[in-house]
């Protein structure tokens, strides 16, 4: 049994944008492909190709954002790979829906019999609480174990073998705790993880979401800086981290 004590990010597509030659564009400053089809969208509604106010990428979409523009930058997907995060952390994540896709790892086909779990972070570090958390998730694993053994013995009669543990597992299941660690990849437009960020870095989010969302933050500023360049990132009440954004809701 592995315990998590915080998730693993990875990117695992990004926005490729192939100019077209009839309608180049005069880009001015440093950018992504992701960043550059966002602008191109936006200057076709104005046919504003030669860029006559001369801003660098970063710059126009600083304004697109300071104009509540979003919608040129649904036009930009990336894709995600989470791990090291927890089905309770899943059961919000998916809540956001327009702009998101979501393929997460089935209990019903897995065998969770050597499943790994997420320790929550308000009780990282009390050994105390530690030790009756993890007391209780591997009393937990336990009861999956043995429940799926004798769920087989129990639907014996069905013929095919791999219908029969999927039967079991997805009856088992449900011993297992909001800990249990899960894997989901998860693509969304830059607008919708603009606004998953808005909410779930925020601190009001629950902390394993929260904590979550500041990794995931820290990855899309890396690759796409014009997107997320109004969020900062700081130490909130509690010694947690968190985010605040100055333009809400683009």
């Amino acid at each position: 049994m592995e315990l998590f004590l915080e998730p693993k990010v990875t990117l695992l597509a990004r926005p490729h944008f192939s100019e077209p030659t009839h309608l180049p564009v005069s880009w001015l400053g440093e950018s992504t492909d992701g960043e550059r089809l966002a602008e191109f969208a936006g200057r076709l509604c104005y046919m504003s190709q030669a860029n006559p106010a001369k801003r660098p990428t970063r710059e126009y979409l600083e304004n697109i954002k300071k104009q509540g523009h979003g919608s040129v930058l649904e036009h930009s997907n990336y894709s995600l790979l989470l791990e090291g995060v927890s089905r309770s952390l899943t059961h919000e994540l998916v809540r956001h829906r327009a702009g998101f896709a979501y393929s997460q790892l089935s209990q019903r086909y897995v065998d969770e019999s050597k499943a790994d779990f997420v320790v929550p972070p308000a009780i990282i570090g009390d050994e105390a609480l530690e030790k009756r958390w993890r007391e209780e998730v591997e009393g937990a694993q336990n009861a999956y174990v043995a429940l799926v053994e004798q769920l087989m013995e129990r639907y014996g009669w069905i013929a095919d073998r791999v219908h029969r543990r999927k039967m079991a597992r997805e009856a088992a299941r449900a011993v297992l705790p909001n800990a249990t660690e899960t894997k989901v990849v998860v693509t969304g437009n830059a607008r919708a993880w603009r606004t998953m960020l808005e909410l779930r870095a925020s601190e009001g989010a629950e902390l394993e979401i929260r904590r979550c969302a500041g990794t995931v933050l820290r990855l899309l500023q890396r690759e796409a800086l014009g997107y997320l360049s109004d969020y900062v990132i700081y130490v909130a009440e509690y010694r947690r981290e968190a985010a605040r954004v100055e333009y809400h809701k683009v």
